[in-house]
C-alpha cells in the first residue's frame, strides 16, 4: 500500500519536473548592421606589417539590403575603384582614411602604411662580450620586399673593422659583410644604406659595444642635453686604439649635476628645470627625481620624484654611504634614503630631513637658509658639504652633530668642532684619495676660480686664504698626442680651468652667483685619477678646451680623456670589467 501510494505520487510531480527542465530560449532579434562595412587583410609574407608595397585586400562585408556598387577610395590620390573584394597598394609611407561607398551609404576606416626599414641583428657572440681585436662578430638581416623588387646593399663600417682575413673593411657591397673584428673600444656603429627598387630606404643601424681586453673601471658621465654615457678608464693602451664612449640609450634629464655609483646601478640626481632660484610661491614648480639605471642601460627605475613639490626640494647633490644615498636639495638641508627605495614622491612627512640647516651649530653661525649648497660626502667619517653662496666654505660635521631638535639663530653652543674648511671661499665639488690621502677641488671664486689638489695636511693649513691656494692649482699642458689630434691645442701650456661665472646666458647656464661650473669630481680608486667635466666658455684661449680630464693624483698631471663634450655630473664604477 505505501509503495503504491509513492508510484502514484511520482506521477502526479512528474509533469512539473518536465515544465521546470524546459530551457527559456528567446526569440532571435534582428541587430541594426552598418550599411556599409568591410574588411582588409595581406596574405602571405608581412601578413602583420602593413609595409609600403604590400598587397591589400579589401573586401566588402556591407549588408545585401544596401543597394548599389561598391566603390573604394583609398586616400592616396589614385582613382577609384569599384568591386566587392579589390586589392590595393600603397606606395608612399603614412596614414591614409581609406572610404568605401554603397549607394547613399559610406565607411571610412583609418590605415597606417610603414616605411620598409633594414632590420639588422648582432648575432650572439661567444662569450657573451665583444672583446677588442679578439671577438668575431656577424649580423642577421631582414629586408621586407613585398613586391619582389631588387635590392643594392652599401655597408658602412666603424673604423678600424676588419674583416676575417685580418684586413681592414671601410665598405662592403655584400648582402651581409661577413665576421667582423674590431680594434677600438666603445660603441661601435655600423650603417647600412639599402636600394629597394632603385629607391632609398631609411639607413639601418646596429651599434656594437666593444670591450677592452683587461677588467678595468668605468667611468659614467651625463652629457648636456643628450644621453648618459660610460667610458673604459685604460691606463696604458695599445698604441693605435681608440678608445671612446658606450651610449647607454638613456637620456641625461635635465640637470643631473651629480651620478653616483654603487653595486650595479648609476644613480642620477637631476634637479630638473629649475636649479636656480625662481619664485615658486606655490611650490609647484619641482620636477626633479633621482633615477636608477643599471650600469648597462638596460633598466631604468625611479627612486624618488619631486614633481609638483617645490622646486627648491629638488635633488641637486648627493653621496652613498653604506646602504643608504644621501641627497641635498638646494638650501635647505640633507635627506636619506635606503638604496631600495623606488617610485617615492618626496614629502616633508614621509622623508624628513635627516639635516635641516636647524639642526646644526652652524645655523646662522656662517649658514642659514639661503645658502646653496653644492657636492657632498664623508671623508674619514667626517661630512664635507660644500656651501657656495651665501655661508660660503666646505661645512664639516659629524653624526653626531646633528641635533634632535631646531636651536634658535646664532646659538653657537653647538658649533661642530670639525669646523669650516676654504671659509668665505666658494667650492662646489670635491674628490678625496684614500691612497694618497690627497682631495681635489673646485672653486667658483673671481680670480681664484679653478681646480685644485693637494694633501689632506696643506688642506687644513688653506685656512680661509685664498693666497694659499696658489700652490695647489691644476693646469693643463696638451699631450703630444693631444696636439696632433687637436692642432688648435699646438704649442699651449698651463691652460687653466677656470669657471665661467659672469651670469651672460649666451655664455654659462644659470646665473653669475649660481652658475654651473664643475659639478662633480669623482675618484678612480685602480688608476689613482681624479676626473672632472670642464666647459670653455671664455672669449680667450688661456682655459683648457671643454671636456672631461684626469688628473694623475700622485703626479698631479692633467691629460684630455674625452674631448668635446659638455658634461654635468660624473661618478667611476671601480669595480674593474671588460665592459660594463
Amino acid at each position: 500500500m505505501k509503495r503504491e501510494f509513492l508510484r502514484i505520487l511520482l506521477i502526479a510531480f512528474l509533469p512539473l519536473f518536465a515544465v521546470s527542465c524546459i530551457d527559456n530560449i528567446p526569440d532571435e532579434e534582428d541587430l541594426p548592421r552598418d550599411a556599409v562595412s568591410f574588411d582588409y587583410l595581406i596574405e602571405g609574407d608581412y601578413a602583420l606589417d602593413y609595409y609600403v608595397g604590400s598587397e591589400i585586400t579589401f573586401i566588402s562585408t556591407s549588408p545585401e539590403t544596401t543597394v548599389g556598387e561598391p566603390t573604394w577610395n583609398f586616400g592616396d590620390d589614385t582613382d577609384l575603384v569599384v568591386g566587392k573584394e579589390v586589392k590595393h597598394r600603397f606606395k608612399t609611407a603614412g596614414t591614409y582614411n581609406v572610404k568605401l561607398t554603397i549607394g547613399d551609404f559610406s565607411k571610412t576606416q583609418v590605415i597606417l602604411i610603414s616605411d620598409i626599414k633594414p632590420i639588422m641583428t648582432i648575432n650572439p657572440i661567444e662569450g657573451g662580450i665583444c672583446e677588442v681585436n679578439v671577438s668575431k662578430v656577424t649580423f642577421s638581416l631582414d629586408v621586407p620586399n613585398p613586391e619582389g623588387l631588387s635590392i643594392e646593399y652599401l655597408w658602412t663600417l666603424p673604423e678600424g673593422t676588419l674583416n676575417a682575413n685580418g684586413e681592414t673593411i671601410e665598405m662592403s657591397t655584400d648582402t651581409l659583410p661577413g665576421e667582423l673584428i674590431f680594434s677600438n673600444v666603445g660603441t661601435q656603429t655600423v650603417r647600412l644604406q639599402v636600394k629597394l627598387g632603385g629607391r632609398t630606404l631609411e639607413e639601418g643601424s646596429a651599434n656594437v659595444q666593444v670591450g677592452y681586453s683587461e677588467a678595468v673601471p668605468t667611468l659614467y658621465y651625463a652629457v648636456q642635453g643628450g644621453r648618459l654615457m660610460a667610458h673604459k678608464l685604460i691606463a696604458n693602451a695599445p698604441k693605435g686604439m681608440k678608445i671612446s664612449s658606450y651610449d647607454l640609450g638613456v637620456a641625461s634629464g635635465q640637470h643631473p649635476f651629480n651620478l653616483l655609483f654603487k653595486d650595479s646601478s648609476l644613480y642620477v640626481l637631476d634637479c630638473g628645470k629649475q636649479f636656480y632660484y625662481v619664485n615658486d610661491e606655490n611650490g609647484v614648480l619641482g620636477d626633479g627625481k633621482i633615477s636608477v639605471i643599471s650600469k648597462d642601460g638596460s633598466k631604468v627605475e625611479t627612486m624618488i620624484s619631486n614633481a609638483g613639490g617645490p622646486a627648491f626640494q629638488d635633488p641637486f647633490y648627493g653621496c652613498i654611504d653604506g646602504d643608504f644615498l644621501y641627497y641635498a636639495d638646494r638650501n635647505t638641508g640633507i635627506i636619506k634614503l635606503p638604496l631600495n627605495t623606488r617610485n617615492a614622491v618626496w614629502g616633508a612627512t614621509e622623508y624628513p630631513y635627516y639635516v635641516n640647516h636647524n639642526t646644526l651649530g652652524y645655523y646662522n653661525n656662517g649658514w642659514g637658509y639661503g645658502c646653496i649648497g653644492g657636492m657632498l660626502g664623508k671623508i674619514k667619517g667626517v661630512w664635507h658639504w660644500c656651501k657656495f653662496y651665501n655661508g660660503n666654505g666646505i661645512y664639516r660635521f659629524k653624526d653626531t652633530d646633528i641635533l634632535s631638535a631646531s636651536i634658535a639663530a646664532g646659538d653657537d653652543s653647538n658649533l661642530p668642532k670639525d669646523g669650516i674648511a676654504l671659509s668665505g671661499m666658494q667650492p662646489k665639488s670635491f674628490a678625496y684619495s684614500s691612497v694618497s690621502d690627497k682631495i681635489a677641488f673646485s672653486i667658483m671664486d673671481v680670480g681664484y676660480g679653478g681646480v685644485y689638489l693637494c694633501t689632506m695636511a696643506e688642506f687644513e693649513a688653506i685656512g680661509s686664504s685664498k693666497a694659499n691656494l696658489k700652490n695647489y692649482k691644476l693646469t693643463y699642458t696638451p699631450s703630444k698626442a693631444d696636439q696632433e689630434a687637436y692642432p688648435e691645442l699646438k704649442g699651449k701650456k698651463n691652460l687653466e680651468f677656470v669657471p665661467n661665472i659672469s651670469g651672460k646666458p649666451a655664455a654659462v647656464e644659470g646665473t653669475g652667483s649660481e652658475a654651473v661650473g664643475i659639478c662633480q669630481l669623482a675618484y678612480d680608486e685602480v688608476n689613482n685619477c681624479v676626473y672632472f667635466a670642464f666647459r670653455n666658455n671664455v672669449p680667450d684661449d688661456t682655459s683648457a678646451p671643454t671636456g672631461i680630464y684626469a688628473c694623475d693624483v700622485k703626479k698631479g698631471e692633467v691629460t684630455l680623456l674625452v674631448s668635446g663634450v659638455s658634461v654635468y655630473g660624473l661618478t667611476v664604477n671601480n669595480t674593474p670589467s671588460k665592459l660594463f
